[in-house]
Order: structure tokens, then C-alpha cells, then sequence
């Protein structure tokens, strides 16, 4: 679930759900398609959310990829975090988990406006027993923290007993670190001192060493108590503080609580308040109110070495863990002197070659589709002339030269896609790019072995793809990726909202020209026509294969070499629309305008030329050319306007 599909799509089916209904839904959804083959290549290819080397860091000497962990309620059973592991984050919470299942069946309440989820017993848990074996088999390598929580109304003796068992076992089943949550149960907050004080005496006369441990409080856990609960204990006990996502709505119980933006402003002043009193050798953790990117970095601004999401990816979508690390590395990397592009021989400009070889063979081939249609070594092949092709049959120049002028605009859509993605991409060594051409690259030439399906060598076709093939080698030489120097966005406003429906208007282009291509391909090396076609040309396969057997073989190499081209230029079309839109992109938008123009003016305008226009067969091209301009006017504004510019309008 993409942000593009999440908030187009499902968002609005799932928020008219019950809570618990749709969270396992979800859950289950993302977490089944991780199992199953080809399931974690499906996320991450949606999402392309891996982070940046970058963003690498040590928290309590635990190395984490990225500082953005997924909070334990987010999916408390585990059942979907094979799948977040591949969603950019750096470490995942496990809890809150006690010594014994803590259910409850009271409905789990959200409002969509104010952006929070309120949970009827925030503890509610499998027992420490089902988290042990979660633990020990995860399906993910990232580090694995647990917040651990005696019982409810447990004396401190035995809330301490619970807490040092519970670590015990975890530990075993490989538990990176701890959160110590001592909020929970009737007792109040007074307790909390007493209860740690006893934890850590019965820990410390445990002869093995412990992995790191930090003290939970809830977001809105009074500041006075707090300072007085770090001083009492002793503070090189502890690794840092956690301040978590929740709001208790009852003071000192810590079971009814919010989830949502409204955590945040306690958040932010407990962090300062946190780095004024413990220095920065203590880590700070914080999950609360982070529902878009500039939530997080302002929590890590006051002094946070780690955020936590949990309401964020219920409200602004699973793409929020992506679009936090590019904020936060625009932030490592903005006062950073720009580093030289790369030489034009290096790779990009090999590519840029190659883009401009495809404009200007689509462009030969276009005005020879449109006088001659064929060459003379075409004609050598069939053995026949101009003139006796026309009287076996009147439309059948005409249908050859509809296929090979909607070829040539192909080629021109490709050598377009290709010549900016190198000077824009390449150039400034964006890995998506460079992806993107590679496999779109990759298809493009395997295509050209279509013609084993029809029996039609073309030797310009191959002479073309032997002058080609090393520079597209050339250019795909291996490069150390950079990072995006563009202003990211970091709000959930209008404008990005309106942005993802574009997005997902190009996103099914991408898929419905690559349909397009495979099923052209496929006829085009077995039956060759549709019915449509035939009706067109008022004839039969039979009766043109016994005017000319190598006639049909001639006309299979267009269209097989046209769905090639076609599959070719949809895999960079969706490549570009999947990891490529980020806000103040200009070029993208004009690259996607300028692509598109050739390829649907050369499909649509050909058709009414030779008055093949009937509309069943017209229709994939008309569904296309539709998403293609809501498209292009849905993402003009976002891909327009920096995000600078837009904060000054």
C-alpha cells in the first residue's frame, strides 16, 4: 500500500471500517504478500523505501540503518513485520508485553479529522511467552527492542521480579535492548521509584551483562515526577529515556490512551527538557505526535536520537518512514559543498547519446512509414513490389504504415525517457535513474530475439542494436549513488494530497502500457492480428498467407517489434512514476509531457488517417492518453513548485 494507492484507495474503504477490522485487514494484507515468493520483491518495488547508508547510526552501541523505528502498537501481534522492515525503518518496538495476555474486546476508536486512535487498554498483549518465539524467528534483520510492563496492581516486589524474568527470557530469544515501562496499574506514578529502585538492584546481582535499557514514560508523564525519577535512580543504569507515542487519559493508569498529532507538543518538551538534565550522553527515543516529516525532524532538532511512528502511519501512510529519511538526509547534506558532477564520457553522457539515436531513428522511421512504409530489403524479402502488395489487398500499406509510425513515436517516447533520465538522473548519480534505465534498457534489447517468434530477420533493426548496445554498457557502468540535493516535502498539505492522485494516474499507465506491450508482443509472434484488424484490412489470415507466405511474417516483425518498444518505454514511464516524483521535480514533469506527445500523436493521429478508427480498438489508447493528461494537471503544481516556494505562496 503506497502512499498513491493507500490514500486514493484503501484509506477511504478502511477508515469506514472499524478500527480493528481494518488494522488486521491491513496487517494481514501487507504481511501475507511479504510470505509468499516474489512477495518482498512486490514491496520493494512499490516503495523503493530502502535507506540511505547515510542515515546509519549507533544508538547504546546497537547499529540501526536508519533513526526512524516502528512503535510496538502499530502491528502488536507481529503479523506484518517482515513486510515494515522493508518500509525505511531502522529498528522495530516489540510490546507493551507483561508476563501474562492482557486482552481486551472494547472497539479501538479514530477520528479522521483530528488524526487520533484511542485505545481502550493500551497494554493489551500476548504474554511474554508468544513475544519469545515472535522474537527469535522475526523473518527481518533489524534490531528488535521490547517494552516490557509488570502486571496490573503488582506490588513492587514482584513488579520487579516480573520485569528481571521477562528480560531474562528475552534476552535468550534475541532482544537488542529495553524499554522499562513502570505506568502501568492502578498504583499511580508513586510507585514507579520504588519499582525501579528494586528492578535494579535484583538486576545488578545478576552476574551476565544485560543488553541496554531505557526508561518509558508515557508523552504526557508529568515533568516534576520525571526529573525526580531520574535522580533517584541511578542514572549509568540506564541508556536513555523513551518518551512515548501514548496520551493516558487516567492519570497513573496508563490503560485507556490517545495515539495521535497531539502528543507531540509534551513530546517536544519533555526531549529539551530530557537533554537539559541528562547531557547528551543519554539517548533519547521519542514517538509522539509524528504524522509527517517535519514532526520528526522537529523532534530531532530539540534533541531526539531516534523517532518512533505509530499514528503517522495510520494517517499519512506507510510511505512515511521514506519521506522522513530523504528530509532528514536533505538535512545532513544541504550546507554540504555539491560534489562535481560526473565527466560526460563517464556514463551519463553515453546515454544521452543512446536517447538521441532512438529520436532520431523514430523520427527516419516515421517519415519512411509515411511515404514509402517499406525498404527494399523488406520488399526483396516478400518478393514483391509496392504496387502488386496494393493490389492483393488496398488497406494493407496503409495498416503497415499504422504500425510502424506508432513504432516510430515509441521510439521517440523512448529516446526521450532515456536522454533526460541520463542528463537529470545519471548525471547526478540518482539510483532510481539509473534502475530505471537498466531495466527498461534490459527489455529493450532482449526484444530485438522477438523475432524468433516470426521468422523475420530485420537487418537495420540489428544493425541499429549492435551500434547501440555499447553505449547503453557504457553508460551503465556502476557509480556511487548520491543523495537528492532537492528540498524535500516535508508536510502532509493539499498540494501533496492531490500530487499522489496524479501519481497513481501514472502509476497505472505504467502498468497498462506494459500490458499493452506483453499482449502486443504475444500476437504479434502467434496470431499476428486481432479481429479488429482484420475487419479493418476486410480479409483473412488464411487469404493473406496464400498471397504471399512470407507476407504475414513481414507484418508480425511491426508489431512484435512495436509491443517490445512499447513494454520498453513503460517500464521507465513506471520506474519514474513510482520512486521518481518528488516535490520541485520540474523535469520530471516536462520529461513525462515531452515523452508522451510522440507516442499518442503517432498512435491516435495515424488511425484517423487511414480511417482505421473503430472504437473498441481505439479504446486502450483513449484510457491511456486520459491518464496521461489527469496525470500531467494533477501533478503540475507538486512537481512545479519547490516546497520553498510553496511555503513562501
Amino acid at each position: 500500500m503506497p502512499d498513491w494507492s493507500y490514500h486514493t484507495l484503501f484509506r477511504p474503504l478502511l477508515f469506514r471500517l472499524p478500527a480493528r477490522l481494518s488494522r488486521a485487514l491491513t496487517l494481514h494484507a501487507i504481511g501475507g504478500l511479504s510470505k509468499i515468493p516474489g512477495g518482498s520483491f512486490v514491496v520493494r518495488t512499490f516503495g523503493h523505501m530502502e535507506p540511505s547508508p547515510l542515515l546509519e547510526r549507533e544508538i547504546a552501541g546497537v547499529s540501526i540503518n536508519t533513526p526512524i523505528g516502528l512503535s510496538g502498537g502499530v502491528d502488536p501481534e507481529g503479523i506484518a513485520h517482515r513486510a515494515f522492515a522493508q518500509f525505511g525503518i531502522g529498528f522495530i518496538e516489540h510490546g507493551p508485553v507483561t508476563a501474562q495476555p492482557i486482552r481486551c474486546d472494547k472497539p479501538i476508536v479514530k477520528d479522521a479529522v483530528k488524526e487520533w486512535v484511542q485505545y481502550p487498554d493500551y497494554y493489551e498483549n500476548d504474554g511474554v511467552d508468544r513475544f519469545a518465539r515472535r522474537i527469535a524467528n522475526p523473518g527481518h534483520q533489524l534490531p528488535q527492542f521490547v517494552r516490557i510492563a509488570p502486571m496490573p496492581l503488582a506490588l513492587p516486589e514482584q513488579a520487579a521480579f516480573e520485569l528481571v524474568s521477562m528480560m531474562d527470557q528475552l534476552s535468550a530469544a534475541g532482544a537488542h535492548g529495553f524499554y522499562i515501562d513502570v505506568n502501568y496499574g492502578s498504583r499511580g506514578w508513586e510507585d514507579a521509584g520504588t519499582i525501579l529502585e528494586r528492578f535494579a538492584s535484583l538486576l545488578q546481582s545478576q552476574p551476565r551483562e544485560h543488553p541496554p535499557l531505557f526508561l518509558y514514560v508515557p508523552s504526557n508523564y508529568p515533568n516534576e515526577q520525571l526529573l525526580a525519577l531520574i535522580e533517584s535512580s541511578k542514572k549509568g543504569f540506564w541508556s536513555g529515556v523513551v518518551v512515548g507515542e501514548s496520551v493516558c487519559l487516567e492519570a497513573g493508569s496508563g490503560c485507556e490512551c490517545i495515539v495521535g498529532k497531539a502528543a507531540k507538543g509534551d513530546c517536544l518538551s519533555k526531549i529539551r527538557l530530557l537533554r537539559l538534565a541528562c547531557g547528551h550522553g543519554w539517548v533519547i527515543k521519542a514517538g509522539g505526535g509524528v504524522h509527517e516529516p517535519q514532526d520528526a525532524l522537529d523532534l530531532l532538532q530539540a534533541g531526539a536520537n531516534a523517532i518512533m511512528l505509530h499514528g503517522g502511519l495510520v494517517f499519512a501512510g506507510p510511505g512515511l518512514p521514506k519521506r522522513i529519511n530523504e528530509a532528514v538526509i536533505f538535512e545532513q547534506v544541504k550546507d554540504q559543498p555539491i560534489e562535481e558532477t560526473a565527466p560526460f564520457w563517464r556514463h551519463w553522457g553515453w546515454m544521452c547519446l543512446l536517447g538521441t539515436g532512438m529520436m532520431l531513428g523514430g523520427l527516419l522511421s516515421w517519415i519512411i512509414a509515411a511515404t514509402t512504409v517499406l525498404l527494399p530489403y523488406d520488399l526483396s524479402f516478400i518478393g514483391m513490389s509496392l504496387e502488386e502488395l496494393h493490389h492483393i489487398n488496398h488497406h494493407l500499406l496503409h495498416f503497415m504504415s499504422h504500425d510502424r509510425i506508432t513504432l516510430s513515436g515509441t521510439m521517440i517516447t523512448i529516446g526521450i525517457l532515456y536522454f533526460q533520465l541520463a542528463r537529470h538522473g545519471l548525471r547526478h548519480s540518482l539510483h532510481w535513474s539509473r534502475t530505471a534505465l537498466l531495466a527498461s534498457g534490459i527489455v529493450g534489447f532482449a526484444s530485438f530475439f522477438l523475432f524468433v517468434g516470426y521468422g523475420y530477420f530485420d537487418p537495420l533493426h540489428a544493425m541499429a542494436a549492435a551500434v547501440l548496445l555499447p553505449m547503453f554498457l557504457l553508460a551503465m557502468r556502476s557509480n556511487p549513488d548520491r543523495a537528492y540535493r532537492l528540498p524535500v516535502n516535508v508536510r502532509n498539505d493539499r498540494l501533496w494530497r492531490r500530487a499522489l492522485w496524479g501519481q497513481l494516474c501514472f502509476v497505472a499507465l505504467g502498468f497498462a502500457l506494459a500490458i499493452g506491450g506483453i499482449t502486443i508482443s504475444a500476437v504479434g509472434i502467434s496470431e499476428v492480428f486481432v479481429r479488429t484488424d482484420l475487419v479493418y484490412l476486410d480479409t483473412t489470415s488464411i487469404e493473406l498467407d496464400e498471397s504471399n507466405a512470407r507476407l504475414i511474417p513481414l507484418i508480425a516483425h511491426d508489431r512484435a517489434g512495436f509491443g517490445g518498444a512499447l513494454l520498453c518505454a513503460a517500464i521507465a514511464i513506471l520506474i519514474m512514476a513510482l520512486w521518481g516524483i518528488q516535490q520541485g521535480s520540474r523535469w520530471i514533469w516536462w520529461t513525462l509531457l515531452l515523452a508522451g506527445a510522440p507516442g499518442f500523436y503517432a498512435g491516435l493521429s495515424v488511425h484517423l488517417s487511414i480511417g482505421y478508427i473503430d472504437f473498441w480498438h481505439l479504446s486502450p489508447a483513449l484510457f491511456a492518453l486520459l491518464l496521461y493528461m489527469l496525470g500531467l494537471i494533477l501533478l503540475y503544481p507538486y512537481l512545479i513548485r519547490s516546497p520553498k516556494e510553496d511555503a513562501a505562496a
